[in-house]
């Protein structure tokens, strides 16, 4: 979608600059709105706003067949956590080293605002050829507008075939809002990605129909081919701290950093002592636990073991536990070393987002419950039975 001004309709009230809170609009010497499309985020203030309807909505085909040859590299975008680098951007670097033994590209790594000594080497030993910092401390607080506009520009010059982030709270609105400015496809919650060859296209795969069918996109006719990837779907590489990389440090434009939005306080979830997507191991809770008061047994294991309290959908739906602790497709995506599922049946949606951890144990009193065909160990019988005895040999221990 783009915008386009109507000048025979145009009655120069200069409404549309006023009232564009971005300042992308300049009235030009002929007294007509000229519309910064590096500044424009298409939000549509201006059309809904213009009297005589001088600025309309545009939906344009851009096909760049015969411009593919310019489209080369890989770029991952960075995000933090707890003011560190993201274990998902690590995940995402391996995954475009691992698609680089097809493509043979180099792979850049874009970090806002700054990057430490030690970052920048852990960067370069994952894969990283080429690091561009673009600096600024209003890149530094988590608003999205100002980094997508100072992105938009380093994408143009770097022209990169693949862009990837994380399924993130930061990711995805970051990669949906830089299609649209760029023009180009995405496809949110990737869990795998190939290189389908000779044509290069990024084969982007997904839950579809509430994670009932796999559904693998291409992007055929533009580029640059985009996708979210969830966390702790892609395994991390060994690092190698050899490798060498290029870092290069960009001064923002401050006309692209000024946002409408302010922040005001990052609130960060204090309910658990161990956020369940970095946890070694996980203890999850489902309906089969009866009543939200036993979710305590859940909480008991998970502190005797060192582990996280997750759950499925139902007790979170039903106000039992909160939602930073739902395991699955509306939740959250974890791959731990153990992973212990206590009276979860198993539906699609839960499986999606925890059948890559590397240990599961199910424990049901249904020997046909779907949990059972992903598990490693299944204890079947009752839990109110089967958790208190373990819990009772661990203390003993």
């Amino acid at each position: 979608m783009s915008l386009k001004v109507i000048e025979n309709r145009c009655v120069s009230c200069n409404i549309c600059e006023k009232e564009c809170p971005l300042n992308a609009i300049k009235m030009s010497e002929n007294s007509l709105p000229i519309i910064d499309f590096g500044i424009c985020n298409l939000c549509g203030i201006c059309v809904d706003k213009c009297p005589p309807g001088a600025i309309i909505r545009i939906h344009e085909t851009k096909t760049l067949q015969n411009d593919f040859d310019k489209y080369k590299g890989i770029m991952v975008i960075s995000e933090r956590e707890d003011e560190k680098i993201a274990s998902v951007t690590y995940e995402l670097i391996s995954k475009a080293d691992n698609l680089n033994k097809t493509l043979k590209v180099a792979i850049t790594v874009i970090v806002f605002s700054k990057a430490s000594d030690d970052e920048i080497k852990e960067l370069t030993a994952y894969g990283a050829d080429k690091i561009i910092i673009i600096e600024h401390e209003s890149l530094s607080i988590p608003l999205i507008g100002p980094k997508v506009r100072t992105l938009f520009n380093v994408i143009e010059s770097e022209k990169p075939e693949i862009i990837l982030a994380g399924s993130t709270s930061f990711g995805r609105p970051l990669l949906s809002r830089l299609a649209v400015k760029i023009k180009t496809g995405l496809t949110a919650d990737c869990t795998s990605l190939e290189i389908e060859m000779p044509d290069r296209h990024l084969l982007q795969t997904r839950p579809a129909w509430g994670g009932s069918i796999m559904a693998t996109i291409l992007t055929p006719n533009h580029r640059p081919q985009m996708a979210t990837v969830r966390a702790k779907v892609m395994r991390k590489n060994e690092p190698d701290y050899t490798r060498k990389s290029e870092v290069i440090k960009i001064k923002a434009d401050e006309s692209k950093v000024i946002d409408p939005v302010k922040f005001v306080e990052l609130v960060k979830d204090s309910s658990s002592k161990i956020r369940i997507d970095n946890a070694d191991i996980i203890v999850s809770g489902g309906r089969g636990i009866k009543k939200p008061a036993n979710f305590s047994l859940i909480e008991k294991l998970a502190n005797l073991i060192g582990g996280a309290v997750g759950s499925s959908r139902p007790p979170v739906d039903d106000g039992w536990i909160n939602h930073a602790h739902q395991v699955g497709q509306t939740g959250r995506t974890v791959a731990p070393k153990l992973y212990i599922a206590i009276g979860i049946s198993g539906a699609i949606q839960h499986l999606v987002g925890m059948q890559s951890s590397e240990s599961i144990v199910a424990i049901n009193k249904d020997p046909d419950a779907p949990i059972l065909k992903v598990a490693d160990y299944a204890l079947i019988g009752d839990l109110f039975e089967i958790v208190p005895e373990i819990i009772k040999r661990i203390e003993a221990r």
